[in-house]
């Protein structure tokens, strides 16, 4: 199917299977914030436009009071969550983290921390002598609340060794998030495509997404994005580009193979707002984040934008009803006058409540 040139066909597939597991016209989307708390990483990966070596003039570290700062900041924009992530820092322990997520948790209790990809959490059990599963536990018990599916590229190791020989393989970023399920948090799965990979590598990729998924339950949303080159040393090397064909087909097959994992994500930030459009017509059925900062692909040169309201509206114009959902894709009771052209009034909004402490699949309402 990959190598098809029935597109239309392939889409229709992907789009007649996201309305049997997503009845009705409604598309998530969430109001959060990536905060990169530091861009020193030891790990040199060759897509990456974002680090900076350990000891640069250009690298950093956010205080706690900066993080505090942009948290505030996403939450006047009526953001639920944050997405913190790094770069592989070779000086911080367990007990930075811990230290970090606590702070945050106590005073805002109410934000949801989904934070760190497997090669910290990795690098964060190796550097303080710990088991993976002890790690876990710490961060889980300092406030980390679920794990985003970051440093997956492609799950194949003959890919990983060429664009990130230091990163983890996949058997190490299956376990994390095999571990993680295991206790009880929820994760996510993404791939990095367009990186110089063959059609069979994208596949093993998502065999390994669907394997863990049928043994744990415990992804909630698989997000596939194409490799943006500039900036990048491997950018120079790769000869041809991910084009919007190559990420509609690689979207409605990773709705089509993933038929376990509920939510595929169509994203807006790489391939562009008017093809997140036709995605959500191609298997996609929630658009992600607003994104009130977003560095990592910035650095590789893409710059879009958008708020709530443009995103409300581009869902809409593509024929679906926007709903706002949380970090656990649980989705929130609006008024029907939520849906008018000045935006949505989300204050007297209430979340589903949950059913059980148990790993459940949350659906759109």
């Amino acid at each position: 199917m990959f190598a098809s040139d029935d597109l239309v066909g392939i889409g229709a597939e992907a789009d007649s299977l996201r309305r049997r597991l997503h009845p009705g016209d409604a598309i998530s989307y969430i109001v959060d914030r990536n905060i990169n708390y530091t861009n020193f990483c030891t790990e040199y990966c060759s897509f990456c436009a974002f680090y900076r070596p350990m000891g640069s003039s250009e690298g950093y570290l956010l205080s706690l009071e900066t993080i505090f700062q942009k948290i505030e900041e996403m939450i006047s924009l009526g953001g639920t969550g944050i997405l913190l992530q790094g770069g592989l820092h070779s000086d911080l322990k367990i007990d930075y983290y811990e230290n970090l997520l606590r702070s945050i948790h106590d005073r805002f209790p109410q934000v949801h921390l989904h934070c760190f990809s497997a090669p910290e959490i990795l690098n964060i059990a190796e550097l303080s002598g710990l088991t993976l599963s002890d790690t876990l536990v710490r961060l889980r018990d300092a406030g980390l609340a679920s794990i985003p599916g970051g440093g997956a590229e492609i799950l194949d190791d003959e890919v990983r060794r060429r664009i990130a020989r230091l990163k983890c393989t996949s058997a190490e970023w299956v376990s994390v998030h095999r571990t993680a399920h295991g206790l009880g948090m929820r994760t996510t799965a993404t791939m990095m495509f367009g990186c110089g990979e063959t059609l069979r590598h994208r596949v093993n990729h998502l065999e390994t997404i669907r394997q863990l998924q049928d043994e744990t339950g415990g992804f909630t949303a698989f997000i596939p994005w194409a490799f943006q080159p500039p900036n990048t040393p491997l950018g120079r090397t790769v000869k041809e580009e991910a084009t919007a064909v190559d990420y509609l087909k690689t979207l409605a097959l990773s709705r089509i193979y993933l038929d376990n994992v509920l939510n595929v994500q169509a994203s807006w930030l790489t391939p562009g707002p008017k093809i997140m459009q036709v995605g959500l017509r191609f298997g996609g059925n929630d658009v992600g984040s607003v994104l009130i900062e977003e560095n990592v692909v910035r650095a590789a040169g893409v710059t879009r934008t958008t708020t709530e309201n443009d995103l409300r509206r581009i869902i809409r114009d593509a024929g679906f009803r926007p709903v706002k959902r949380d970090t656990l894709y649980r989705t929130y009771f609006l008024d029907d006058q939520d849906d008018k052209e000045d935006g949505p009034d989300f204050s007297g909004d209430s979340l589903i409540p949950p059913q059980s402490s148990e790993l459940t699949v949350w659906t759109t309402s």
